[in-house]
This record gives C-alpha cells, sequence and structure tokens, in this order.
C-alpha cells in the first residue's frame, strides 16, 4: 500500500511512498531499543550537545523544510520559518536545562541516604499529526531524548516528506543510529506497534477519537500515554475589555495556521454590552485576509491541509445555519483556479447550544460568537464544554483577570489579553476530552522517566 502527499494547492499528487512492512517495523522497534540500552548512559552533556548541533541544522534548513510543509500541508512559507524556529528553541531549551530537570533530588526520611532519580524508561512511540508537521513532533523529540529515551514517529499519512525530514535533521546532528525513527504505516499498524513488549510509552496529538483509541490500546498494556488532543478555546471578552486590541488577537488567533489548530480560538464570548461594537470589530478584522498558494510570499492564509477535511468544515458551517446561526462573513469555497482545499474566513453569530459551532470543535478558519448576559454567565458558557485545552480572558482589570484564568476557567492553559500558545519554558496540555499529561518544561520531561526512589 502507498502512503501519498497531496498538493492541497491544486491536488496533485507530489510523492508516492511504500507503506513500511511489519517485518520492517519490527526491526526498526529492535534497533530503538538496542540503541536506548547504550544511549541511556550517554553523559547528559553528550545529549545536550546533540540537540545544540540538532538546532543548528534545523536553522540551516528552515527554508527548505518550511517550503516541504507549505508543499505537503498547505502552511504559508513565513509561518512554516517561523515553525522551524520553534523547533531549534525547544531542542536549545532541553539541552540547556534538561540535567537539571532531571538531577538527583534528595529527600529527607530515616535513612541515611534517600533520594529521587529519573531513569529513562525506552523506547517510546510518537503519534503525530499534520497541523504542526514540525513542532508537534520536536516539542516531544527534545524532551525525550534528553531523558535518555528513544524514539518511533508514526507521523500523518498526509505529510510523509515532513516525516522523513525530521529523521534526517537528528542524523545530520549526529545522533546515534536507532535514536529516532520514522515509521511509514498508516494508522492500522499503531496498535501492532502499541502492543510491542520493547515499546515502553506513546504520546498522541491528535482528534479526541485518536486518543480514546490509542488510550485503550496502551491502557490494555499497561503502557503510559500522553494525550493532547482537540479543543474548542473560549474567548471570553467582558465589558471592560480594549475592544479593538482583543478583536484583533481574537482574530489572529482563529486563522493561525488557518484555523488548524488545537489551540486556536473557537467560540468567543462576549457580554452583551460590548457585542455589537465587538462583532463589528472581529468582521473588520476576520476580512479582507489575502487567500492563495502558500508558497506566495503576501499570502496570508493558505489551503486546509486536505479537501475532505475542507468539505467536513463547510457542511458544519451550513448545518449551524439550518440550526438557526448567522453566517456574517464568508461561509463559501472560493472558486479560484486551482481553489483544490480552500476556505473562506467565516462568523457565525447567533450560536446557541445544541449547535455544531457551540458542542464541537470546528478546525479551520470559523468562528462562533455567543453572546452572554454578564461576567458570570460568559464565564458559565466558556466552560460549558466537554474539552479543556486552551482558554483566554479579555479585561483592562489585570487583577481580575488574572485571577478568572487562575481559579475560575476550565483548561490547561489560561491567558489574559493574549493568545494562547505553547511555549518550550511552560507546561503544556489539556483536561476532559482534552486529553492528560503535560509536554514541555520541567513537566514534559519528567513524563516518559521511571521517577525512582533510592534508600539506604
Amino acid at each position: 500500500m502507498a502512503i501519498q502527499s497531496i498538493n492541497p494547492v491544486n491536488g496533485k499528487v507530489i510523492e508516492k511512498y511504500k507503506e513500511e512492512t511489519a517485518k520492517t517495523v519490527e526491526e526498526k522497534i529492535v534497533a530503538g531499543h538496542r540503541a536506548w540500552l547504550k544511549w541511556r548512559t550517554v553523559p547528559f552533556e553528550e545529549r545536550a550537545r546533540l540537540l545544540l548541533k540538532a538546532a543548528e541544522v534545523l536553522q540551516r534548513q528552515k527554508q527548505e523544510l518550511a517550503l516541504l510543509m507549505a508543499q505537503e500541508m498547505g502552511k504559508p512559507l513565513k509561518d512554516g520559518i517561523a515553525e522551524i524556529e520553534k523547533c531549534a528553541s525547544v531542542c536549545v531549551y532541553y539541552a540547556e536545562n534538561g540535567a537539571a530537570f532531571l538531577k538527583n533530588g534528595k529527600v529527607k526520611t530515616d535513612a541515611r541516604n534517600s533520594f529521587v532519580t529519573y531513569q529513562p524508561i525506552g523506547v517510546v512511540l510518537a503519534v503525530m499529526p499534520w497541523n504542526f508537521p514540525y513542532w508537534q513532533c520536536f516539542r516531544f523529540i527534545a524532551p525525550a531524548l534528553m531523558a535518555g529515551n528513544t524514539g518511533l514517529l508514526k507521523h500523518a499519512s498526509s505529510v510523509p516528506g515532513c516525516a522523513l525530514s525530521i529523521e534526517k535533521v537528528l542524523q545530520k546532528a549526529g545522533f546515534p543510529r536507532g535514536v529516532f525513527q520514522t515509521l511509514l504505516v498508516g494508522s492500522g499498524a499503531v496498535q501492532k506497534i502499541i502492543e510491542h513488549p520493547l515499546v515502553k510509552a506513546v504520546t498522541l496529538t491528535g482528534s479526541t477519537e485518536a486518543g480514546k483509541k490509542v488510550a485503550a490500546q496502551a491502557g490494555a498494556q499497561i503502557k503510559k500515554t500522553v494525550l493532547e488532543l482537540g479543543g474548542s478555546d473560549p474567548y471570553v471578552i467582558l465589558e471592560d475589555a480594549d475592544l479593538e486590541k482583543a478583536a484583533s488577537i481574537c482574530a489572529q488567533s482563529r486563522l493561525v495556521n488557518n484555523g488548524q489548530s488545537c489551540i486556536a480560538a473557537k467560540r468567543f464570548i462576549v457580554v452583551k454590552e460590548v457585542a455589537q461594537e465587538f462583532i463589528r470589530l472581529f468582521k473588520e478584522k476576520m476580512s479582507g485576509k489575502k487567500i492563495g498558494d502558500p508558497l506566495e510570499a503576501t499570502t496570508e492564509l493558505g489551503p486546509m491541509s486536505r479537501r475532505d477535511l475542507r468539505d467536513e468544515l463547510h457542511q458544519q458551517v451550513l448545518e449551524n445555519i439550518k440550526k438557526g446561526a448567522r453566517c456574517i462573513l464568508g461561509g463559501t469555497i472560493p472558486e479560484f483556479k486551482g481553489a483544490h482545499a480552500f476556505y473562506t474566513p467565516t462568523i457565525l453569530t447567533g450560536v446557541k447550544k445544541g449547535m455544531p459551532a457551540y458542542e464541537e470543535e470546528m478546525f479551520g478558519p470559523v468562528a462562533s460568537v455567543i453572546v452572554a448576559r454578564n461576567e458570570k454567565h460568559a464565564i458559565e458558557i466558556a466552560n460549558d464544554t466537554s474539552f479543556g485545552l486552551g482558554a483566554a480572558i479579555f479585561t483592562k482589570d489585570i487583577k481580575k483577570g488574572e485571577r478568572i484564568a487562575a481559579e475560575q476557567l476550565q483548561a490547561g492553559a489560561c491567558f489574559v489579553n493574549a493568545l494562547v500558545k505553547s511555549d518550550p519554558r511552560l507546561p503544556f496540555g489539556g483536561i476532559n476530552q482534552s486529553g492528560y499529561g503535560r509536554e514541555l518544561g520541567v513537566f514534559g520531561i519528567r513524563e516518559f522517566v521511571n521517577i525512582k526512589t533510592v534508600w539506604r
């Protein structure tokens, strides 16, 4: 069976790859385990040196890798370059801090000496999505390899070129053979990989349904998982918010990666006193973006990653309208020449409970505006979701904003007067249907280690 990458701009096949056999997968798992037996003994200093080399390779090849992203999933070049630079930064971060995060910690007990040590566990499988084909992977790779584990990557089948290029980056940086390997297989092969006794844990970034399957499969084997899943992030705009700033940030967050981000803002909850003015400003900010070929420097929004996903999104929009929502911007499929998987920035107002835009994740450039009676009602609506990845609050009262973010909004990351984003220095992950476990920061590097007590 062939795995192929298709250009979302025109629908043309870029390249076809032969799916790896079960025998090849077995060989790679064994190779990963053998590499781990040596890698786990390599000093932190050497692991850090190689991560810094990987950062150098990424910086050197950022134009080339951004081009590959643009071709395989439609990300505009400037955004792709920024993504590669972020990957380099996470490599540097763990190179500089990983050893300290995993330093033995003494604990005073009745023993002569007792301490906690963090030991690598072995081969970790990463199941990764197409929307940030490098960042999603490197935020796993940097801490996992720095901790002394080895990695196997099952990337999204739509970005095989990106998947193979990640392995090449690490090879060029000088990582030993087998420390990180890409598996060119379909999703049907994942369960057998999870069941392999030499695979010790799984991390997945993807849809909630995919997370449920992987969690069940890993759970049956008593294997650790970290899941970063979907989201329907609420942005709450209070009466005292700077509406111009809020509208600009909200539009930016909704359109990042053409709306194809788990932590992109999805639901915009505004108190009724300022709803009309916010909607006016928000529409202004959402419209006028240049849609086109991601290879053109002036393009602000590229295509969605696949035509079938675009069509699914459009059906969601139509279903909302059928149930009473009003489309005040977009809601159409562009008809210019070669518009294979494009969708226009869209705003739905009058969104209510029971509509897809209220209940589901709209994975594309579609914004749902919900009007609340007051601050309390707005927060209730924000928390009225099965998800819990990110959230934001907009108010000029900074202390109140921080209090709401810290104590009232129910999500893994809550921002004040800013768009939700990941940062190598901060833990990242969700609650409820958005998953569990944390990536990045000190918590991320400790997810896939044996936190071991030593007593004498």
